[in-house]
Parts: structure tokens; sequence; C-alpha cells
């Protein structure tokens, strides 16, 4: 039994210009393209005035069995969504300047890339296919977990009198017994 399984999926980046007296553009993923070949170089796909739409990379969109609680999660969701992770590449000599790093369907992994506020993670609209195929991974592998509440452990609490022994005298004499 196979513990991950993965589709490629085609990566779609927009350049598109906005008003600002900092830069003159901004680079963010828009979507995603099932099962698209793999690309060496980006590709442009459309473009409009002040918006150039590109196939930046295809990546695998990999699946693993203990992740299926969060992938469920996100097919629960209002509208499930697909993540993905750019990395920026200031040693390219090219006007595109920002790396595919990843796609997932978990958002937990995506709020690690977050946290690091090193790359940029953006949300997209899941496609039907991709959704289908999220959904029979979870069918096959999902095991619900019974909620375990831990239990305390017991600690004995002494009450310590002015003039005894000090506490921290009294738990290495009783470490030492043990």
């Amino acid at each position: 039994m196979s513990t991950a399984v993965s589709i490629p999926l085609g990566v779609i980046v927009a350049r598109e210009d906005i008003d600002s007296q900092w830069q003159d553009h901004v680079w963010r993923p828009i979507g995603v393209l099932p099962g698209a070949p793999d690309i060496d170089e980006w590709t442009e796909l459309q473009r409009g005035e002040g918006w150039v739409h590109y196939h930046a990379a295809t990546v695998p969109l990999e699946l693993f069995r203990k992740e299926t609680d969060s992938y469920k999660y996100n097919l629960e969701g209002q509208e499930p969504v697909l993540y993905i992770v750019l990395t920026d590449e200031d040693d390219n000599d090219d006007d595109r300047p920002l790396g595919v790093h990843m796609v997932t369907a978990c958002p937990y992994e995506a709020a690690d890339y977050l946290d690091s506020g090193e790359q940029i993670v953006e949300a997209v609209p899941m496609p039907p296919d991709v959704y289908v195929f999220v959904g029979d991974f979870i069918k096959e592998h999902h095991v619900e977990e019974k909620f375990k509440k831990r239990k305390r452990d017991e600690v004995k609490q002494e009450e310590h009198k002015f003039g005894q022994e000090p506490l921290i005298e009294i738990r290495k004499r009783m470490r030492q017994e043990n």
C-alpha cells in the first residue's frame, strides 16, 4: 500500500501592474492546470492591459496518508483551495524573480511556510478534478482517531514549614531513594 500519491499541476503566476510609489508591479499565483506538461522556462499564457499570466512551472501535488485530517478539513471548508508556495530568486537575471517551491492541499503545511515570512504563500481555488482526486485519497486512507483525554500525573504536594529541611534537599533525597 502506497503512503503517498501525486499528480502534476501547472502553476499559473500573474504579473500585475499596480499604482504604488515603491513598486510598479506584483507577482502572485492565481491558479493551477491539472495534468500540465513539464516546462523548462516560463510560458506566457495570456496578456492584457496591465497584466500577464504565465505557466511558471509544473510541480507535483503530493498527498500523504498521515495528513488526511488536514485534507479533509480543507475539503469541508466553504471553498476548497490549493496553496502555492513561491520563493524569491533574486539571483535570477531575467524579469521573473520567483520560483515555484511547491503546491499543497494541506492548510497546516501552508501555515508553516507563512510563519517564516520568507516565501509567498497564496491560496487558489481547487479545480474539480483535483477535488475528486483528493476526496478519493481521503476515502481510501483516512482513519478517524478517537479523542483521548490525557490524565495528569499525580504529584505529591507537601506543605513546607519554616525551619524544615529545604524542599530542594528533600526532593534530591527522595530521588536518591527511588
